[in-house]
């Protein structure tokens, strides 16, 4: 079976989703990722065929810079921005071009980043089978749960069920522009659609999260097609990041990052440093990506590596803390290595991800208007010298080591495609594995 793959061009969604892509390759399926200009480092690095669409609306580059802006925000205001100023472009331009590369490539079935909203419509008008993926926290639409844009407790009172519900309800009025051209879309295809119920336009075949159960909040209310799989780590396939290793002086090591993508928050990176250097008997990496210069930092401790990019899962291994934004990635990747957390959640899906460090045991947060050396020092120091969340990190380490999220993904893909394991060359691709 050929199966394509549509990802966000963005290092977050692309890195678990070349990871899912490359597990179904040695599998023996045939795979190949379709995606705009800006995916194709990452995804050629992964060693996958790549073929480009939409390159006429977002040359290289583009989509990054489209982004760019969301860097300084927080809050709602980064889904608000993020929802409303590319969403639309980027469903708009996929919406035109994808069914003609689907059949250019000649894919049987399709796997699509859940965030990439509405373009699950070009399968559904073609009759394909598709499976979603959740890279990203999974949004919770039924309202069992908080959406995983707020960093409320998990509680089950009545209150609190209304307050979810009505979560979801402010949430869906930022994607009105989105809504809109999807609607349209679907109107000229002749796609009959009810509106009314979020769960009609998902893949009725399975819609898999890189969330493991136990990190999750209890929720038995997910349709039979839902699968908690486990985070999509393969340790390979990606670009090689430069690093001074022998900078590192063998002191407990707290690694600090606030992504790539909503990570311009001067005052936030000024008081990891504060923070950070009231602790010289640790050494600290702080990673702050393309949206800051360096020199808006301020002094920075001695105690401090400053980098552009680093190899976050190396420098995870040898951690005593991280401090993050709470993306998902990183909350699981730093779980992976038992590793516990000071989250700093700034928008989208990391107030969900923060809310579950915290109700887990596995680190605290702070929200980014409460953000001082200070208090981030405060918890800092609480989270290194409690054992019990190092005890905690550690539990999910031996969790995610035994879920295998990337074999539990991708049987699940292929149970919902019908692939069948009797195939010869399937069974060569198992024995060469094995």
């Amino acid at each position: 079976m050929k199966i394509g793959f549509l990802s966000l061009p963005l290092s977050g969604h692309l890195n678990p989703m070349t990871a899912l892509a490359r597990r179904l390759q040695s599998r023996g399926n045939e795979v190949v990722f379709i995606g705009m200009p800006d995916a194709e480092a990452i995804v050629r690095a992964a060693n996958l065929d790549f073929v480009v669409f939409c390159e006429k609306e977002y040359p290289l580059g583009s989509v990054s810079k489209a982004y760019e802006p969301a860097a300084k925000l927080h809050g709602e205001d980064v889904l608000r921005y993020i929802a409303g100023n590319v969403s639309p472009g980027l469903l708009k331009a996929a919406l035109k071009h994808l069914p003609e590369k689907l059949a250019e490539t000649g894919v049987d079935a399709l796997v699509i980043d859940a965030v990439h909203s509405f373009a699950q419509f070009v399968p559904m008008k073609l009759g394909m089978p598709f499976a979603q993926i959740w890279v990203v926290l999974h949004m919770d639409f039924s309202g069992t749960t908080p959406l995983c844009t707020f960093s409320w407790p998990h509680e089950t009172t009545p209150e609190a069920l209304s307050r979810n519900r009505e979560g979801v309800k402010k949430v869906g009025g930022f994607f009105v522009p989105s809504r809109a051209i999807a609607k349209s879309w679907a109107e000229e295809n002749g796609l009959d659609v009810d509106w009314s119920a979020p769960i009609a336009i998902t893949s009725k075949l399975a819609v898999i999260s890189q969330t493991p159960r136990e990190f999750d909040f209890p929720n038995p209310n997910w349709p039979p097609q839902f699968v908690y799989a486990g985070p999509f780590h393969d340790d390979a396939g990606r670009e090689p990041v430069p690093f001074p290793w022998e900078e590192l002086t063998g002191k407990p090591l707290i690694y600090a990052s606030l992504g790539t993508l909503v990570n311009g928050l001067e005052h936030v990176y000024r008081s990891i440093l504060g923070a950070v250097g009231r602790l010289p008997e640790a050494q600290v990496v702080l990673s702050i990506g393309n949206n800051m210069d360096p020199d808006d930092l301020g002094e920075i401790p001695a105690n401090t590596i400053v980098v552009r990019k680093a190899p976050q899962i190396e420098l995870l291994k040898r951690a005593s803390l991280c401090i993050t934004h709470a993306g998902m990635n990183t909350a699981l990747e730093s779980l992976a290595q038992g590793v516990p957390m000071v989250a700093i959640p700034i928008g989208v899906d990391q107030p969900g991800v923060a809310a579950r460090i915290a109700y887990h045991g596995a680190g605290e947060f702070v929200e980014v208007p409460d953000v001082t050396a200070e208090k981030l020092s405060e918890l800092v120091r609480a989270v290194l010298n409690n054992p019990s969340y190092r005890d905690k990190a550690r539990y999910f380490q031996k969790v995610i080591a035994q879920t295998h999220g990337l074999d539990v993904a991708a049987e699940a893909i292929e149970r919902a495609f019908g692939v069948s394991r009797t195939d010869p060359a399937m069974q060569s691709a198992e024995l060469a594995r094995a």
